[in-house]
């Protein structure tokens, strides 16, 4: 009988620290909000999206330049990246010779175009850019 009872508590402990193990791993996903600091008057919150789960559902685990592009001379560097490097860095506000795609239109450009092609993701304002505490 004691056995059983110790047994019990065993297993309980068990599948608490497993539980705890879990809800601790789902809040370490890595939410992401991507930083409009570079707009004096945001209309709206910078987008947010959990980037790991994002990368693997549209395969891009292994290619961070799909979204982090580096170009020279106007065309694409492949197999080189600007992960460490705000958008803002290279996309100013407004269009110019040396700027042809202003920030807010890369920032939709890379991700809202590609949510229309795919089929996938979302694809309306309040779908991406949501308030902070929802």
């Amino acid at each position: 009988m004691k056995f059983q009872r110790l047994l019990t508590i065993a297993v309980f402990i068990l599948l608490a620290a497993l539980l705890c193990t879990t809800v601790y791993s789902q809040d370490d996903e890595e939410i992401i909000r991507m930083d409009n600091s570079a707009f004096e008057t945001p209309q709206r919150p910078g987008a947010v999206f959990d980037h790991d789960t994002h990368n693997e559902i549209a395969e891009l685990e292994d290619d961070c330049s799909v979204c982090h592009h580096v170009y020279e001379d106007g065309k694409i560097v492949e197999d080189e990246s600007s992960e460490d490097t705000p958008c803002g860095d290279c996309h100013g506000l407004k269009k110019s010779p040396d700027n042809s795609t202003p920030l807010r239109k890369a920032f939709h450009k890379r991700c809202r175009d590609c949510h229309f092609e795919s089929k996938k993701g979302p694809v309306l304002c309040g779908e991406c850019h949501i308030k902070e505490g929802r």
